[in-house]
């Protein structure tokens, strides 16, 4: 089964007993990311010097990456005179990690689960359903972090978005940070073998530094 890189970062972060999401707020800003870059890769979207552009709004064939395409598209004409990733991002990141975990349910990946806490606000978990193409993307990552193996270009935009975004506990659990981290900076600092993907990468790596900096800053009274 083919996923994106939202999807994976999802999955990397959602809890597979209780279905919570560690680090919510960062998965959050991945998975918008995630989704972005999926359409440059799809060659769909530019991101270049900060700024979003749709190249070409051709459908994918992909549900997840057209609902991301078209209300992408619809952004960039609403907002001729400013285009910013941050600003996407800003924009995208809860309605995207909502529909990327909706994804998630209707592939039969997760199960979607009710209740009420305290008895009076409602909340959503998503334990592990199927737990075959979590397994595959883990061993992936390790092959690649931890094993040394050449990245192919999705695993390597796949840890340079965690890398950005401090998802390493979530990408690696149980190892101490000092055993993956420096390869994963590696990897996200490496050369890309397309110009425009690497310049994406950077751009969104900046991005999410700015907007997760401003998370946090505003989070303190």
């Amino acid at each position: 089964m083919t996923v994106s890189l939202g999807e994976e970062i999802m999955l990397l972060s959602l809890d597979d007993e209780t279905g919570a999401a560690k680090g919510e707020s960062a998965a959050r800003w991945g998975v918008a990311a995630g989704m972005l870059l999926e359409l440059v890769m799809a060659g769909r979207v530019t991101v270049k010097g900060g700024r979003v552009e749709v190249f070409d709004p051709t459908p994918t064939g992909d549900a997840l990456l057209d609902g991301r395409l078209g209300r992408l598209t619809r952004w960039v004409h609403e907002t001729s005179s400013s285009r910013k990733v941050v600003a996407w991002l800003t924009r995208d990141h809860a309605k995207g990690s909502q529909d990327v975990v909706d994804s998630l349910v209707a592939r039969g990946l997760v199960t979607e689960e009710k209740h009420r806490a305290l008895g009076v606000f409602p909340v959503r978990r998503y334990p592990e359903a199927d737990g075959t193409v979590e397994r595959e993307l883990r061993a992936r990552l390790a092959a690649v972090v931890l094993g040394g193996a050449e990245p192919d270009a999705r695993t390597s935009a796949l840890v340079a978005l965690a890398h950005a975004t401090g998802m390493h506990r979530q990408a690696f659990p149980d190892l101490p940070k000092k055993q993956f981290a420096p390869r994963m900076a590696e990897i996200a600092e490496g050369h890309w073998v397309g110009v425009s993907v690497g310049e994406a990468i950077r751009d969104l790596q900046a991005a999410i530094s700015a907007v997760t900096v401003v998370t946090v800053l505003s989070a303190v009274p």
